[in-house]
């Protein structure tokens, strides 16, 4: 437990952390990543280039001293926090490193104004949070190895399969090497690759897009113009390619109980999580709105297999937008998913549970559509890279 006069030393952090946290973040993993190369492989490059790295840990640190006498409050984020550690096979090893880095960082920008007192607190209240996470980690590692088909560390397995779904996503299908059986995941959860490019090792999470319970796993990758991982399984991964992963994870799941209308609003390659929650949803009879949006025809992932299931479920219905539909596209709608839009697909009483995944902007469009049109704000459900405040801005 931190003393009272720690805690008080922490959040006197609090407005400089406000005006220099991302300087801090920035240095941190200048500092982490130059002097520990090993750890490179847990981190995006994409999100590094963009800042969005460094934002949402600046955020992280000051939600954390923010509220360091009431940690009840950001309990939530939490789990998300866990699974993205597990999903990547965070160690206790790795805690230590972080903790010196991110101190000589506060210590780095802040100069005098951190003295020796306040890094010990922060020192204080950093290994108290790593205590937490790692054991809440070691739970998750634990009980994925304890279920049937589970495993802990990295597992091999081969693309026994590839299917092109639009121009510019292709679905891989990858099986066991050892034949046995699969762990089954919740949808919504993500599969975390394990590869070596060029003699560099990455380690990147990727959407389940089948519903579970089948002898592989599917996984749907969008080609992302500077994408080194995304690049390799495009051109290099064939039938028969081996890969290494690690067991499911990811608190952005659909939840197995639950009765009420589900409506999945997603855009671009933010529809695979969806057609994992849709392919195991459907069967149930449980009332579903499937939106999506797309710029056009080409790069409309799955639509053949949204409408069979369509199909063959009355209680699914489509909506397809695309923004720049091509003459033989055939959307139910062109432009954006507006508000109003949005409100021709839900229930009067906006009793539902609406998930959405997509790029940045159209997240925060729908988010706050939702919540406009009177969806109780904690059935909006959401995968979000970034400090929250980023989505939540009107």
């Amino acid at each position: 437990m931190l003393s009272p006069h720690a805690i008080t030393l922490i959040k006197a952090t609090v407005p400089a952390l406000q005006q220099h946290g991302e300087a801090i973040t920035r240095h941190f993993y200048t500092v982490m990543l130059g002097e520990h190369p090993e750890l490179k492989a847990f981190f995006n490059e994409a999100h590094q280039a963009s800042g969005t790295q460094s934002r949402a840990l600046a955020g992280a640190v000051l939600a954390y001293a923010a509220h360091i006498d009431r940690l009840g409050e950001i309990a939530g984020a939490l789990p998300r926090i866990i699974h993205k550690h597990a999903a990547l096979g965070v160690l206790p090893e790795h805690y230590p490193i972080v903790g010196q880095c991110l101190l000589r960082a506060i210590k780095d920008v802040l100069g005098d104004a951190a003295t020796d007192e306040i890094i010990d607190a922060w020192g204080a209240a950093y290994g108290e949070l790593a205590k937490l996470l790692i054991a809440a980690e070691e739970q998750v590692y634990a009980a994925n190895a304890a279920r049937d088909g589970g495993w802990r560390g990295q597992r091999a397995f081969r693309v026994a399969r590839r299917v092109a779904e639009s121009d510019v996503i292709t679905s891989f299908y990858l099986e066991p090497v050892d034949g046995g059986p699969l762990l089954a995941f919740v949808p919504g959860q993500y599969l975390t690759l394990v590869l070596s490019i060029d003699g560099e090792t990455m380690r990147r999470n990727y959407s389940l897009s089948d519903a579970p319970g089948k002898p592989w796993y599917r996984i749907s990758v969008k080609r992302e113009p500077q994408g080194k991982a995304s690049g390799w399984l495009h051109d290099t991964a064939v039938v028969g390619t081996p890969i290494d992963a690690l067991a499911p994870c990811g608190d952005f799941t659909l939840a197995e109980d639950a009765q009420r209308p589900l409506v999945l609003v997603t855009g671009g390659v933010g529809i695979t999580p969806a057609m994992s929650m849709l392919e195991a949803a459907a069967p149930g009879g449980r009332p579903i709105r499937f939106i999506h949006a797309a710029r056009d025809g080409r790069v409309h992932a799955f639509r053949q297999r949204v409408d069979a299931i369509a199909a063959r479920h009355a209680n699914v219905r489509v909506t397809y937008v695309y923004d720049r539909p091509r003459a033989e596209d055939r959307p139910h709608a062109t432009g954006l998913v507006t508000r109003e839009l949005l409100a021709q697909q839900l229930p009067g009483d906006r009793d539902v549970d609406l998930y959405l995944l997509g790029p940045k902007p159209f997240m925060q469009s729908v988010y706050r559509s939702g919540l406009d049109l009177g969806v109780p704000q904690q059935q909006l459900r959401y995968e979000f890279f970034g400090p929250l405040e980023d989505l939540r801005a009107a």
